[in-house]
Parts: C-alpha cells; sequence; structure tokens
C-alpha cells in the first residue's frame, strides 16, 4: 500500500515508518519536524516537510500521492502542559486532524490508524484496563484524544472511513540496532530520564511518591516497546475494518514499579543511579496496566519485549550511542 503517515519524524512514528517499509510498503512521511528528527526519517521513505494546518498544501500531496492509507502520529503528548495551554492542544491534536479526515473524505482514502492513548479512560475503576471501560480523561491531552476517537466513529457512520485507534500504554525502547530511539525536548518519560544519570546529565532520579497502594509504594505502569507498537500498526493498516471505528489497547498487561524501573536500570547500565525520594505529583494514579486481549484475539499480536531490561537495554544502547539524541548523527 500507499501509506501517509503524518509525524513519522517523531518517536514512535520513526519505528513504524521502518515496520512499513519493512513490510513492503510505500511510505510518505509528513512532518513540520516541531518535535521530530529529518534525521530519524527511513531513507527509503519519501519526506515532505509540512503541517497539517495548511489544508492546501495536504490537499496537494494527497492529489500526487494517490494514498490507499493514513497514519497519524503527530500529536502534542505533554500532559503537564496541556493543562496549562488547552487550545494549543485542541488545535493541534483536534483541529488539525479535522483537516486531515477532512482531506482523506475529499480523496476517497478510508483507511485510517491513529495514536491514541489508555488517558482517555482517566483513572480507571477497574483493572485491567479493558477497551470498554468508560471514557473519562482527566487532563485536556485525553480529552483530545478522546474527541477524535469520537469524530472516527461519526466518520465511519457518515462516509464509511474504516479506522483503528491503538490506545497506548507507556511507549519504550529503541531499535534494537541502537539507530534511532527516544528524543524529546523536554524529556518527560521515565526511563530516558533514568537513563540520564548514567550518561552524567543529571546526578539522581526524582521519585514521586512511595506511599501508593503498590507493592513497593511507587507508581505501577504498563511499558510497551516502541518496535511491539510499530507492529501493532502494520496489522492494523494491513487488516483495517471497512466502515468501522474499532480501538484498541497496545500494551503488555504486565505493571512495573518506578522503583522495579530504576532497578533494571542500574542492573543494565552498571551504575548505581541514586534515587531521590519526593512527593506525589498530583494526579498520578497508583496503577495502570492493560488488557490486550482484544488485539491479541484480532490480529494475533503478541508484545516481543516482555521482559523490562530488555526494553531498557535497547533504550541503553541508543541513549550511550547518541547521548545529544539527533544532535549526534
Amino acid at each position: 500500500m500507499r501509506i501517509f503517515v503524518v509525524g513519522g519524524a517523531g518517536y514512535v512514528g520513526s519505528h513504524c515508518v521502518r515496520r512499513l517499509i519493512a513490510g513492503g510498503h510505500e511510505v510518505t512521511v509528513y512532518d513540520n519536524l516541531c518535535a521530530g528528527h529529518r534525521q530519524a526519517i527511513d531513507p527509503q521513505a519519501t519526506f515532505v516537510e509540512g503541517d497539517l494546518g495548511d489544508p492546501v498544501q495536504l490537499d496537494g500531496v494527497f492529489e500526487a500521492g494517490r494514498f490507499d492509507a493514513a497514519m497519524h502520529f503527530a500529536a502534542f503528548i505533554n500532559v503537564g502542559e496541556s493543562v496549562t495551554a488547552p487550545l494549543k492542544y485542541w488545535h493541534n491534536n483536534v483541529a488539525n486532524t479535522l483537516n486531515l479526515l477532512q482531506c482523506m473524505e475529499a480523496h476517497g482514502v478510508k483507511r485510517f490508524i491513529f495514536s491514541s492513548t489508555c488517558a482517555v479512560h482517566g483513572e480507571p475503576e477497574d483493572l485491567p484496563i479493558t477497551e470498554d471501560l468508560a471514557i473519562k480523561p482527566i487532563n485536556p491531552y485525553g480529552n483530545t484524544k478522546a474527541a477524535v476517537e469520537w469524530m472516527l466513529q461519526d466518520s465511519a457512520e457518515a462516509w464509511g472511513l474504516g479506522s483503528v485507534a491503538l490506545r497506548y500504554f507507556n511507549a519504550s525502547g529503541a531499535a534494537e540496532d541502537g539507530t534511532i530511539g527516544e528524543d524529546h525536548h523536554p524529556e518527560t518519560h521515565l526511563i530516558p530520564l533514568v537513563l540520564q544519570v548514567p550518561l552524567g546529565q543529571r546526578e539522581q532520579i526524582k521519585v514521586f511518591g512511595t506511599d501508593y497502594p503498590t507493592p513497593d509504594g511507587t507508581c505501577v505502569r504498563d511499558y510497551i516497546h516502541v518496535n511491539d507498537l510499530a507492529q501493532a500498526h502494520l496489522l492494523a493498516v494491513e487488516d483495517c475494518p471497512a466502515g468501522k471505528a474499532e480501538a484498541y489497547n497496545v500494551g503488555t498487561g504486565n505493571g512495573v514499579s518506578v522503583l522495579e524501573i530504576i532497578t533494571a536500570a542500574r542492573e543494565v547500565t552498571g551504575h548505581p543511579i541514586p534515587a531521590l525520594t519526593t512527593d506525589r505529583r498530583p494526579g498520578d494514579p497508583p496503577t495502570l496496566y492493560a488488557d490486550a486481549g482484544k488485539i491479541r484475539h484480532r490480529y494475533g499480536w503478541e508484545p516481543r519485549y516482555r521482559d523490562v531490561r530488555e526494553l531498557i537495554e535497547t533504550a541503553w544502547r541508543w541513549h550511550k550511542g547518541h547521548p545529544h539524541g539527533f544532535a549526534d548523527k
């Protein structure tokens, strides 16, 4: 297929582009590089520097590309920023996605894979998290993702769009060969922050709260390797439902605590990684992990990286080789 990938220069997007190309698909990456990196784009992909906020440019690219499907990785993802600047998030995550869907409708492109999030469930009352739990986001970021999922449902009914919303848990890790990986500015994800300590970029890692109702008192999350996410996207685009909007959790189903991540990183890096306990952050749920049975049943998808140490090893390979991210390439 000819696949249009918005945000293919970003962290998850670049790994998915690599997997799509390995699967025999032709890929056009469309990215404004506000958060992505040109160096992360697979050289076999066609790259167009562009913005979803420019419907004229978007229409021209679709006219020339004659795409079979589109994938969207270009949302803003910083939860804290979404609280202080909600309109920025509604503009990019919702209004710009509306531009893309309108362009797809105009050009008859009816396969769409959307990067969603477990944040659409807010603080779930039951665990593990299943797809049929209530949609109750607790921040503007989650609100914007839920809004797009509603647009996809309405589009399925109105003009036959087939879509899959993949609800990520904690995307982590890097390419096995260490050539692409996580490079956010600012960085907010736990594993790269922990690895900044053995890189000499911070003296210690902060642990926000050790009094949660979890086995070791720290927050528990479901860490899914970015390559496993990429495989889920490949399966979804190749077997996208016609005229239906579906949603799937993409996680391992295993919860790992903050202290377990730090311990595993110490083992992988051979560095002591001092940890400083501080107060809880507002709004951090104690435990979040997926029930990924639905995507396993539908696509036969299975996470390859089940041991968090293997996941951290790939991240460490990337960060050790690129301590300043893509600026080192």
